[in-house]
């Protein structure tokens, strides 16, 4: 029996490695091929390895393209990332704090927003006619709050389940030497959300750097663009320099890419960490 389990288990690893390669690591060989192509060679859209290496040419050219709008572009989405998560993480870390320690007949209506915030899709035209009648369309302080918005709901649930985790003790503890509520919580209950944080960093981080529809639809304009906003730089109704693209994608997915593989371990960690409560 043991025997069978083993095999089992050995298939089943050898099947997702195969699995994960096909989805994940293929399209990523495709991409960095063609972006090391001429355009010509580029424009077959073959899984081919490039027969001449343009690496620096299409680099520099994807750099400076309409006035270096890829460098505009990874400090907007740098200045978004940094503000949205940071953000998120303390928002996320109170609200969690609040609903788990306190328990109010608005408890079950809280609970019911917060999953209505992860299941309900945003609704565009609402959410344009409200930036604008607060002043906030266009601007990268409007983006940042949509962000803000958007991933509440999951960063609170994240940390509620976590903090639920956590003994009372420690919060009658501090309550009895003397700390308020602000020291209780920024003292006693944040540094204990390490794992959580990270992982939240990571995922919240990883998403809105990625995100292509938030920015399209609320923040337009070129000098207001974001990373994958500049996409477009490089396609036309009847023309696409497929290795410029392709180049720009590179460029656009390795921050990401680094950022999740030297932390994955961490999203696991934070991801678990709430699971068994004591």
């Amino acid at each position: 029996m043991k025997r069978e389990k083993l095999i089992f288990t050995y298939l089943s690893g050898i099947l997702g490695i195969i699995v994960t390669a096909v989805l994940f690591v293929v399209p990523f060989i495709f991409i960095i091929f063609t972006a090391l192509k001429t355009k010509g060679e580029a424009a077959l859209l073959e899984f081919s390895p490039p027969t001449e290496i343009r690496f620096f040419e299409n680099l520099v050219e994807v750099i400076q393209a309409r006035d270096f709008m890829v460098i505009t572009a990874f400090i907007n989405s740098t200045i978004l990332t940094v503000s949205s998560v940071a953000a998120l993480v303390i928002l996320g870390a109170m609200v969690a704090f609040v609903l788990q320690r306190r328990m109010t007949k608005f408890n079950g209506l809280i609970n019911a927003l917060i999953l209505a915030g992860l299941i309900i899709p945003p609704a565009v035209v609402p959410t344009i006619w409200v930036l604008q009648g607060l002043g906030l369309f266009k601007t990268l302080h409007g983006l940042i709050f949509i962000q803000i918005a958007f991933g509440l709901s999951f960063t609170t649930l994240l940390f509620r389940a976590f903090i639920a985790s956590i003994p009372k003790e420690l919060d009658e503890a501090a309550i009895i030497d003397g700390a308020g509520p602000l020291k209780l919580f920024f003292r006693v209950i944040f540094p204990l959300l390490k794992s959580v944080i990270f992982t939240v960093i990571i995922l919240q981080s990883i998403f809105i750097f990625n995100d292509f529809q938030n920015p399209l639809y609320f923040l337009p304009g070129d000098e207001n663009a974001t990373v994958q906003l500049t996409l477009y730089n490089f396609q036309a109704q009847f023309n696409t320099s497929f290795n410029l693209l392709y180049m720009n994608i590179l460029i656009i997915t390795i921050p990401m890419l680094i950022l999740f593989l030297l932390f994955n371990n961490r999203i696991v960690s934070g991801m678990t960490a709430g699971a068994v409560k004591g």
